[in-house]
């Protein structure tokens, strides 16, 4: 995004990975920035802290992006920095890697409820504002090459919220087109981030490696400068 029009970028789940490369990209460029993170405070003022030197605000909130309420203060309180002007949607969940006959109920809900039912719970808060005020603006959602492949043996539930998401995005983008707000996914394959570690496998990026074409798990940093451009005029 560029600096002629700065603004504030919401990010879901900014306190590690991918969405703290995508917080620091865009307080480099000049906007300010409120993210959510789940847990681990120190970890998201580790973030808050990298991004001082670049002279914009930073402020870490921690939220459960499950929460239609919280998701609308989220909203007020990043509308207090500067006009929103972008949200990306990067909080997400697995479980623990297995067959689908041992995941239980709660996980598959759990799973839902944050990758499908907090990434549309942000997204109507912040259109709901951009309507309202008559604002133009653009949202990335985060998805995954797993809505794709399946993900089989491994979590063809967490797949399945990942292909909610796709499918979601593209209604949105277009019931919203005419009032000049944008909604797009960017879908990583496999990428080197604690995610793997949360699953049970630390090491599955390294394991998968040689099915990519590059022979190599993706970066977050390369991640996170895909949404900035798809987030960007």
């Amino acid at each position: 995004m560029s600096k002629e029009k700065p603004g504030t970028v919401i990010v879901t789940g900014g306190g590690r990975g991918i969405g703290a490369e995508v917080v620091q990209l865009f307080a480099q460029a000049g906007h300010n920035v409120l993210f959510t993170y789940a847990s681990k405070p120190h970890r998201a003022q580790e973030v808050v802290d990298r991004c001082a030197p670049f002279g914009v605000k930073v402020v870490a909130v921690q939220a459960d992006v499950r929460d239609p309420m919280l998701a609308t203060a989220v909203v007020e309180q990043a509308q207090r920095l500067s006009a929103v002007i972008g949200l990306v949607n990067n909080a997400g969940i697995t479980s623990r890697i297995g067959s689908f006959l041992d995941v239980d109920i709660e996980t598959m809900r759990d799973v839902l409820d944050v990758n499908v039912l907090g990434t549309m719970v942000m997204c109507q808060a912040v259109v709901r504002d951009w309507v309202a005020r008559g604002a133009s603006g653009s949202i990335v959602n985060v998805s995954s090459i797993a809505a794709t492949l399946g993900s089989p043996g491994e979590y063809i539930h967490y797949a399945g919220s990942k292909a909610a998401v796709e499918g979601f995005t593209i209604g949105l983008a277009k019931e919203f087109a005419d009032r000049g707000i944008r909604a797009n996914v960017v879908s990583p394959g496999t990428t080197d981030t604690e995610i793997h570690a949360l699953s049970g496998e630390p090491g599955r990026a390294e394991r998968v490696a040689p099915k990519i074409p590059m022979r190599r798990a993706g970066d977050p940093r390369e991640i996170a400068e895909a949404i900035a451009w798809m987030l960007s005029d």
